[in-house]
């Protein structure tokens, strides 16, 4: 190998460590997953529930990886970073990369969730589980919005009740 060449592919793989860095330092989750033992269906099945929810799902060579958390200085998840690794990150929802992921997991046991960084901090496999079971973003918002309507139902259901009674009264 030349020169040129060798530093063509050092070039590469700065501008693939610089990559991985800015995904990290953007995601709002980040999940690191085992995947081997799935067959390409099952792959394929899984990047597509990804992509659905906006989640991008790419596999990394370890060592580019741990050049790229010591960047981002998120060392915490190189331990993480062994056998064959596969990366969820979303830029827009917290709870989607985990909940999907786990929920596949739960399915196909050969998936395996490693660890997680979860808006900028270290999450270990329990918090990213944590994570998964909460309700997704329309779910709270749901909730949020039934809270919001209680009083006011229970405000129309009393005011009914009173018109009621004294219409007995006066009848």
């Amino acid at each position: 190998m030349s020169v040129r060449e060798q530093k063509q592919q050092f070039q590469q793989k700065e501008v693939l460590v610089s990559e991985i860095a800015t995904k990290l330092r953007d995601s709002k989750t980040t999940v690191v997953v085992d995947y081997r033992g799935l067959n390409v269906a099952q792959v394929t099945e899984l990047r597509k529930q990804l992509r659905e929810a906006n989640v991008e799902f790419k596999v990394y060579k370890n060592s580019m990886t741990r050049r790229a958390t010591a960047e981002v200085e998120l060392t915490e998840l190189d331990s993480v970073l062994v056998g064959p690794t596969a990366i969820a990150f979303s830029n827009d929802d917290v709870i989607a990369p985990a909940k999907i992921l786990n929920d596949f997991a739960k399915k196909n046991d050969k998936l395996e969730i490693k660890a997680g960084i979860i808006e900028g901090q270290y999450a270990t496999l329990e918090e990213v589980k944590a994570l998964a079971e909460l309700p997704s973003r329309e779910g709270l918002l749901s909730m949020l919005l039934s809270v919001l309507q209680a009083p006011m139902r229970n405000f129309a259901l009393a005011t009914k009740a009173v018109a009621e009674q004294k219409e007995e009264q006066g009848a």
